[in-house]
This record gives structure tokens, C-alpha cells and sequence, in this order.
């Protein structure tokens, strides 16, 4: 049987965007995307043209279905600076917080963690994906530690589903610049395979020596090559296995420290990131109790459904 269109999705990051036509039991009908990120066009007229772009011919054909956007589209550099949702946020405070430019999207508002003893931290988009996961996963709703890899990975504590505090660690883009624009790209070649065991050393480098610190032990990603201990086609792998390896090391830490000790652990993003992260956490002894795929359309879903732009029950 096929499935009832019920959404126009899209999630709209700095340097690219994805759109689907969700049906009302949560089935992907159709996607498109495009490389017109939120931080790569301006103006009114130019995000209306990038919308039209991936979703124009399904909102054309089903011009009744909401349309719901989360991301950076809805930052300072986007299409409408939608004001944040402090934590605690649940689904009801992110529909609470929908803003909508005039021909455009409903736009999901990120999430702000503030309480005054640490510095302030920010999601945009990773919210949503999180309403996904809880819709898809009871087990995560009550507490679990949801951890979504990424250029700006986010280690989430989830209580009485809602999002209650969260940390950033910027280990996707560290090590794009410090492959692009440093002296230890230099050795790393560009087309170099795979090398999952450099990758487990560099992991099991931070696990077992994090404590001489991470800018020390990035140099080790230049002297390995040097005196031949790697070769230079491994070093990629094992930095990033380092910087992964020290992404864990304080992430399960803070996991302790907030309670999170006894509750699942789940890894929701691109299954090849996921895997990388999931072969760390085994060498940390700690392996991911839930693995997810995007879950960006169902949290779109869940949250259309609580903004009453849907019914709450499939007609």
C-alpha cells in the first residue's frame, strides 16, 4: 500500500540542503537535493529559488501539504534568524518555536544550552534529528545519551523526552583543517584507502595517553610519517582516529558525570560515520547500544504533527 504525502521536509545546512516528501506513516516518497547551503546564498529571492529548486514539483502537485525546514536556514546567516529553544526542549517547545518567511518553510528553531556555570552551547538541525529518534525508539525517551557525529558533533542528555543539556565537539571540522591547512596535511596523501588499523591506533592513542594532551599527540600524525613507524597513507586514518579517540574520552566521561551511566547510548547519523564511531566505542568498551540513520524526516513529522500543521493521527 502506498503511502499518503503528508510533508515537504527539508533539512537545510551551511553547505547543502535535503528535501523529501514524507508520507503520513513516515515513508520517504521521494528526496532531491541541492548544493545551495544557508551560508552559500542571500537574500529573500535567492533562498525562495533554492526551495524551488529541490521541492518546487512537489509543491506544485500537492500544494495543501505543510512545508517544514530545519537547520541553518533558520540562523543569523540564513534565510530567518529564528530565536533558539533553551533546554530543556521537547518536541512541544520546538513546534512552540516555528517562524515562517513570507513563501517559505516553517522553520524549526535550534536549541540552546545556557546555565550560566560553562560556556553557552548551540544545535541547529540536530534537534530534530533527535525528535526522530525518540519517536523512533521508546527506549530512548525516559534518559539515554543520543550522540550524532558530524563536522560539529553533538553528545546529547535526554530526560523525560526532552533535550536537557548538550556538549559540541568540533572534531569533523578540526580535522578538515587539519588536513587542508596544517603541516601534518602535508604527508597525507589525497587518495590514500582506507587504513582501519591506523585508525585504531589512533583511537587507542587517545584512550591510553590522552592525558599528555591533544595538541601534543596530533604532532604524532607528522613524526610517525617522518620516521617511517607509518606510512604516509595510514596517517589520515590514524588522526582521525586520535581526534575521534579524544571525542570519546570525554564524552563517555561526561556521560558519567550527568547521570547518564545506566542509560542506552545511541549513535544517529551517516551510517559511515557511525561505523567509524562505532568501532571506537568498542575499543573504549562502551558500544553503542542503537545505531540510527538520518531520523531528520520523522522528527520533521512528529514536530508538524505537534504545531497542528497534521493531524495527529494517521487519516
Amino acid at each position: 500500500m502506498v503511502s499518503t504525502p503528508a510533508l515537504i521536509g527539508v533539512d537545510w545546512g551551511s553547505t547543502s540542503l535535503r528535501a523529501w516528501l514524507i508520507g503520513f506513516d513516515g515513508a520517504l516518497l521521494d528526496e532531491a537535493g541541492a548544493g545551495q547551503g544557508a551560508s552559500t546564498i542571500k537574500g529573500h529571492a535567492a533562498f525562495v529559488a533554492a526551495l524551488d529548486q529541490v521541492a518546487g514539483a512537489w509543491r506544485a502537485s500537492h500544494p495543501q501539504l505543510p512545508l517544514l525546514a530545519c537547520g541553518m536556514v533558520g540562523s543569523a546567516h540564513g534565510w530567518l534568524d529564528v530565536p533558539y529553544a533553551r533546554c530543556p526542549a521537547g518536541t512541544a517547545a520546538l513546534a512552540a518555536g516555528l517562524r515562517r518567511p513570507d513563501d517559505g518553510p516553517y522553520i524549526v528553531p535550534g536549541v540552546l544550552f545556557d546555565d550560566a556555570s560553562l560556556p553557552p552551547d548551540v544545535m541547529r538541525g540536530e534537534e530534530t534529528q533527535i525528535v526522530g529518534a525518540l519517536h523512533l525508539q521508546p527506549s530512548l525517551r525516559a534518559a539515554s545519551c543520543v550522540v550524532l557525529p558530524g563536522t560539529h558533533s553533538k553528545w546529547t542528555h535526554v530526560n523525560e523526552e526532552r533535550i536537557v543539556r548538550f556538549a559540541t565537539h568540533m572534531t569533523g571540522e578540526l580535522y578538515a583543517v587539519l588536513r587542508q591547512h596544517s603541516v601534518l596535511g602535508r604527508l597525507m596523501p589525497a587518495d590514500a584507502p582506507a587504513d582501519p588499523e591506523a585508525f585504531v591506533r589512533g583511537v587507542d592513542a587517545a584512550r591510553d595517553h590522552g592525558e599528555l594532551g591533544l595538541p601534543h599527540q596530533i604532532f604524532a600524525a607528522r613524526t610517525l610519517g617522518i620516521t617511517h613507524k607509518l606510512p604516509e597513507a595510514a596517517l589520515a586514518d590514524y588522526l582521525s582516529g586520535l581526534l575521534i579517540g579524544h571525542e570519546l574520552r570525554a564524552g563517555l566521561q561526561w556521560r558519567v558525570l550527568a547521570g547518564l551511566g545506566a542509560a542506552p547510548l545511541a549513535l544517529v547519523g551517516a551510517p559511515p560515520l557511525c561505523a567509524r564511531y562505532q568501532v571506537a566505542l568498542q575499543r573504549f568498551g562502551r558500544p553503542a547500544d542503537l545505531v540510527l540513520d538520518n531520523t531528520a524526516p520523522h522528527g520533521l513529522l512528529a514536530l508538524a504533527r505537534a504545531a497542528g500543521l497534521l493531524p495527529l493521527e494517521t487519516p
